[in-house]
């Protein structure tokens, strides 16, 4: 389907986007063909979606409508994933901000890209996705530059405050305890990321080996080997046993996976439910 605001699928020129890659709702579709959700964070999202689906229902309560979310948590465990998610099922492009852009070495010049960044989003319907958002907003008790960090950080703030439209804001961090609390308490909707369990780990298996040839009992002994293992890294492993498969012209085996493994070396971090 065809995003409303931007009917041939491409994005107007405005200050702002040359910080950023976009993705539209089509290419977001394709890269959450495999997303597993914790169930807690499926329901966060999942009422997310649905609040912005009944704008007017909540305008006759003046209720405000949720627009920004935070996502924090160890690498690999599907944050990325989930800006793209809320793109394909909003119909929105992506607006994925490239980071060695917006931050610059005089840092006057990085509060300037931070508003230009938002500005932009103000403008244009789209969800614009920050990664490694304690760069832009780490406390301003914890910094050597604390004078200059201190102005990005309260552009931030203003930019936060001033953030409406129809775009939403998602900002993901692996350092959640460094971000300013002015900052963290802007946020209306938060969501924590952990390693998978062993359900999601189950279901993200079976996902990745679906239609793929294999060994009987597969699923099973490859979810036992990439215990502790991310979202990222099984997903890695995986794809690099398959080609393994491919090459050798056999079916998927547990060798190919083992091999794979022992290749990889994935920075093994136990859930602790799992």
């Amino acid at each position: 389907m065809k995003n409303k605001n931007y009917p041939n699928n491409r994005l107007p020129r405005a200050k702002g986007i040359d910080m950023a890659t976009v993705y539209m709702p089509k290419e977001c579709a394709r890269k959450v063909k495999r997303i597993v959700f914790h169930p807690e964070n499926r329901r966060i999202i999942e009422e997310f979606i649905a609040i912005l689906g009944m704008k007017d229902r909540f305008g006759e309560y003046d209720v405000p409508i949720p627009n920004k979310i935070v996502m924090f948590g160890p690498p690999g465990t599907g944050k990325t994933l989930t800006a793209y998610y809320l793109a394909h099922m909003l119909e929105l492009p992506l607006i994925l901000v490239r980071l060695d852009a917006v931050i610059h070495s005089h840092l006057g010049e990085t509060a300037s890209n931070v508003r230009k960044i938002f500005e932009y989003a103000k403008a244009s319907p789209c969800v614009l996705f920050l990664d490694e958002f304690d760069a832009i907003a780490r406390t301003r008790n914890n910094n050597d530059e604390i004078k200059e960090m201190a102005r990005v950080v309260n552009t931030l703030l203003q930019c936060l405050d001033e953030f409406e439209g129809d775009s939403i804001f998602v900002a993901a961090t692996n350092l959640d305890e460094e971000l300013d609390h002015a900052v963290w308490r802007r946020f209306d909707t938060k969501m924590t990321y952990h390693m998978p369990d062993e359900a999601c780990r189950n279901e993200f298996i079976r996902l990745l080996l679906e239609g793929m040839d294999q060994e009987e009992g597969l699923q099973d002994k490859a979810a036992a080997l990439l215990r502790g293992c991310s979202f990222a890294d099984m997903e890695q492993i995986l794809l690099k046993a398959k080609r393994k498969a491919i090459i050798q012209d056999e079916r998927l085996n547990f060798g190919n996976i083992q091999d794979a493994y022992e290749e990889y070396k994935p920075k093994i971090l136990m859930n602790s439910a799992d």
